[in-house]
């Protein structure tokens, strides 16, 4: 096996990563509070990255979105204060798929050549590209400066007469006008900073249907107001104006669902997006990140990943999707990659680190998932979710290490990691749109522990704290153990520690499996408890020793993470056991010191 084997994602939020400025003032200008450019991820940045052990890098927030900042001297026009989130704008209303986000470029001029020379650095530092596609929903003001010839934007061509047409790009509320929603005071449009174009109201006539499916004039102050919802063919009643797959492609190759749809009649945004696809891999993009995934017909996943397969087997595709009885369905029919597994191992994972839950959880999800786990993104930490070291999560970047190491070594599946991480940030700024917790994807603001490891463009943790270097060494030492350790890409199989008496309270916060092929073996052994050690010895069944194919004897382990730890491995008329304790909080990936 090789490292081409697994694929490791590290996910940049693109404009947060090279920010050097650490003023972190609420609300702050991007003069004030600083923003990162392609130009400061490095050679050495992606070095260090591909150091971690990564293969591809997710660049969040690169196609241009709305944001409040004058670039109209580059011919973009402004968006209004009172749809976009936060100062700095979500990256998921897009307002021109065919540019970059002027903010990260040091010539917003020349932005789009800016993006391509990161692709290009990237490359060399032996890393793949992945960037963000949002079929759901677009920003509610779109204007494209970058179109290839032909291409009109979304809504150009629309007859907004009607609520409904196949061929408009969005869903209209005839004859009435866009209102905002009422917004509570602390998310008012810059946190109630008075602008100049506040003074006048956002103008939308007629009305859209809201990014999440609202179909009110006058959203609500938590539905997605700042974005309108992409028409794919479904009628408002919810039939479909579209040829559906007949259920045999369901086990079909991308090559037969791409010939499916040639001559097909297709609805306009199908095609608009597919466009889009093809000029992002055309311009050395190697992947794509499917925003809400599951908001889009699966049917069009059909057609727009086999039209990306025909063009590059080898991209990368994985998307959102929240509901497990989809997930086979996005697969197998939508042809995506992977899907995030957050639903259930994550939430499953993160009670565990929170001292909750029961690693019985683990076994049994592996079991529901069996048959598409290698195609399961496993993750701890996203721009969507808490940070791990916050309080209102973990508390201690420390308690997450069984959970990763769980996460990188039980299966194929592929494996995220979102920048600062390793390094224990915890997102603790008040940035502005949003609470703590989470580092904002809204707003200009520094990420502390980042900036630390960032060491002024050394990245090389210069500033770190000694706790911080040594967690990035644990995380380190664990990627790269997943990509190059043989045994990690053979089968698996559960210790089942979790129905094992013997381990008294400790049964439900102690877990571990074995990784095998013809030739070698390691067990991973886990304990979940932040204070207590096991207290009883850890069992192997004879169909495990046998499997691992080991004889009456005493065996030698030494742990892959740690080379300074051994266990020892009793194997008596044919079943192990371990004796020594497996210490709070501990990780072990063990192999044979002496294989022979």
């Amino acid at each position: 096996m090789n490292e081409k084997s697994k694929i490791h994602l590290y996910q940049i939020f693109t404009r947060l990563y090279g920010n050097k400025n650490t003023n972190n003032r609420p609300w702050g200008t991007r003069d004030e509070n600083g923003v990162g450019k392609f130009s400061d991820i490095t050679d050495t940045a992606l070095k260090s990255i591909r150091d971690l052990g990564m293969t591809h890098v997710w660049f969040t927030g690169i196609p241009h979105h709305a944001l409040v900042g004058d670039y109209s001297q580059f011919g973009i026009s402004n968006d209004h204060p009172a749809v976009v989130k936060g100062r700095a704008g979500s990256p998921y209303a897009v307002k021109d798929y065919y540019s970059v986000n002027p903010d990260l470029a040091d010539c917003p001029a020349n932005r789009n050549q800016e993006f391509r020379f990161l692709i290009e650095r990237t490359h060399k530092a032996g890393l793949k590209v992945v960037i963000d596609i949002v079929p759901n929903h677009v920003a509610r003001h779109y204007q494209g400066l970058n179109n290839p010839d032909g291409v009109s934007d979304f809504g150009a061509q629309d007859d907004v007469s009607v609520e409904y047409a196949r061929d408009n790009n969005f869903y209209y509320i005839p004859n009435q006008a866009f209102q905002l929603p009422e917004l509570p005071q602390y998310l008012q449009p810059l946190g109630g900073e008075l602008h100049p174009m506040l003074k006048q109201p956002f103008i939308e006539f007629p009305a859209k249907w809201t990014g999440n499916g609202s179909r009110l004039c006058k959203p609500n102050a938590d539905d997605w107001y700042e974005t309108v919802k992409i028409n794919y063919g479904i009628r408002p009643d919810g039939s479909k104006d579209f040829p559906e797959l007949p259920c045999e492609y369901r086990n079909k190759s991308y090559q037969q669902h791409f010939s499916f749809w040639q001559n097909q009649s297709l609805p306009d945004s199908w095609l608009k997006f597919r466009d889009i696809a093809l000029y992002w891999l055309s311009q050395g993009v190697d992947g794509f990140r499917f925003d809400m995934a599951e908001m889009v017909p699966v049917e069009f996943w059909s057609f727009l990943n086999s039209s990306i397969k025909m063009s590059n087997k080898d991209a990368f595709l994985v998307a959102e999707v929240y509901q497990p009885h989809l997930y086979r369905d996005y697969i197998q029919i939508g042809k995506m990659d992977a899907l995030y597994d957050k639903v259930d191992l994550y939430d499953s994972l993160k009670d565990l680190i929170r001292g909750q839950g029961d690693t019985r959880n683990i076994s049994r999800i592996q079991n529901e998932l069996k048959d598409i786990e290698s195609h399961m993104l496993h993750f701890l930490d996203n721009h969507d979710e808490q940070r791990i070291p916050c309080s209102e999560f973990a508390g201690n970047a420390e308690y997450a290490k069984p959970a990763m190491v769980l996460s990188a070594t039980i299966s194929n599946a592929p494996t995220m990691l979102y920048f600062g991480q390793e390094v224990g940030e915890a997102g603790a700024e008040q940035a502005g749109f949003g609470q703590p917790s989470r580092t904002s994807i809204f707003d200009y603001i520094g990420v502390p522990s980042h900036q630390r490891w960032m060491n002024n463009g050394a990245f090389d943790g210069g500033q770190s704290s000694p706790n911080e270097r040594a967690l990035r060494d644990f995380y380190q030492k664990l990627m790269q153990c997943a990509l190059h350790t043989p045994a990690l890409f053979g089968e698996t199989v559960s210790l089942n520690l979790e129905e094992d008496q013997n381990h008294g309270h400790l049964r439900s916060k102690l877990y571990g499996f074995a990784r095998y092929t013809s030739d070698s073996h390691v067990l991973v052994l886990l304990n979940f408890d932040n204070e207590n050690a096991s207290c009883q010895p850890v069992c192997l069944s004879g169909a495990i020793v046998s499997l691992l194919g080991l004889r009456d004897g005493q065996y030698r382990y030494v742990d892959a993470l740690e080379d300074s730890i051994h266990l020892d491995v009793n194997v008596i008329d044919g079943q192990g056991i371990i004796t020594n304790p497996i210490k709070p909080l501990a990780s072990h990936i063990l192999h044979l010191a002496d294989p022979g």
